[in-house]
């Protein structure tokens, strides 16, 4: 049997090597080149990819039937699905999985932080770019001695860009995926300023508003969160296919009444043994998931008192398999640490 330093990069000798080139494939999940050769073209797989959810994982998700209730209630509703669960229950895999199926294109991510506001989702204005613009083409006029150019009401577009939940609301025939995720990370206002725009399906771009008499048709080109240019008419953003909303929470915190009203609410409960053996195998391929049932099985003893995260099951398991074959159940367990604080 090999010795567990074997597998070691980094051995703390202080001797210089470049043995980092023997490092194996990257996981999956932290493969940013999406399993692309060089200078082929970035997609939606490799995007996914960086979520920590590749295509296959989307393709072999497999809900039960509360979980398909709740979404097919969601979609006939039209009505936003919030998704609570511990951390790596597959909250934000069922957006993608739902985005696969019906051929609904990139779903839309929009991360939540504390400092995340409404005005985030919707669009950003680069008021600053816009001014330098205009002045550089007022002194370039000037020096020229000529006039400052076309009306400048025309370009404001150029300096606008919606972001995810702003390009979800576009008109379309067919709805657009939107995960916003973590949304329990948010300010407390956060929820209560979702309320309008989730119950109407539009919001308006002021900036657009005040000028829209002095542009051609009342229209303006913007760019949209994929950076395609898209045409706002009138100032305003109206859908006309109410987007597949999935809002994801870890259960850090209570919501409002009128947010939870306005929602379907599904609870993911704990993955058993073939949920997360359909999950390892998804990631890290069938034998992977074959071998490693000894580990998801203690994987699970734990988590019936222990707060844990699947993506450390998927950690522990790539890394005792790709790199250390020996002092396997060691390495796990430094790698599997619960997440709360214990009792």
């Amino acid at each position: 049997m090999s010795e567990p330093s074997e597998w070691l990069i980094y051995r703390g000798v202080g001797e210089p090597h470049d043995e980092v080139a023997q490092l194996p494939p990257p996981p999956p999940w932290r493969d940013f080149t999406g399993g692309r050769a060089d200078g082929e073209a970035d997609g939606t797989e490799s995007a996914d990819r960086r979520l920590g959810i590749p295509g296959r994982v989307a393709e072999e998700h497999r809900p039960g039937a509360e979980e398909l209730e709740m979404i097919n209630a969601a979609l006939y509703l039209r009505r936003p699905l919030l998704v609570t669960g511990d951390p790596g229950a597959g909250k934000s895999t069922l957006a993608h999985s739902v985005a696969r199926e019906l051929e609904l294109g990139k779903v839309l991510r929009w991360p939540v932080v504390s400092r995340t506001t409404l005005l985030d989702g919707l669009y950003h204005y680069d008021a600053i770019a816009r001014l330098q613009d205009v002045q550089i083409a007022s002194h370039a006029a000037a020096a020229a001695g000529g006039a400052a150019g076309a009306d400048a009401a025309q370009s404001v577009g150029s300096y606008i860009r919606l972001g995810p939940l702003g390009t979800a609301l576009l008109p379309s025939d067919r709805p657009r995926v939107l995960l916003i995720d973590e949304l329990d990370k948010s300010d407390i206002d956060l929820p209560n300023d979702l309320l309008n725009v989730l119950e109407e399906g539009e919001f308006a771009i002021p900036e657009l508003e005040r000028i829209v008499d002095r542009l051609p048709d009342g229209e303006a080109d913007v760019l949209d969160h994929d950076g395609n240019k898209v045409r706002i008419k009138g100032g305003r953003v109206q859908c006309r296919s109410f987007p597949f909303v999935v809002l994801t929470s870890n259960g850090e915190r209570d919501f409002p009444a009128p947010l939870m009203r306005r929602c379907i609410h599904l609870e993911l409960g704990r993955p058993d043994h073939k949920r997360l053996a359909s999950f390892v195998k998804a990631h890290l391929g069938e034998e992977a998931a074959r071998s490693s049932d000894d580990l998801i099985a203690h994987f699970l003893e734990r988590s019936r008192t222990e707060l844990l995260a699947t993506d450390q099951l998927l950690n522990a398991i790539y890394l005792t398999h790709a790199a250390s074959p020996a002092g396997r159940d060691r390495l796990a367990d430094l790698l599997i640490q619960r997440l709360d604080r214990p009792r």
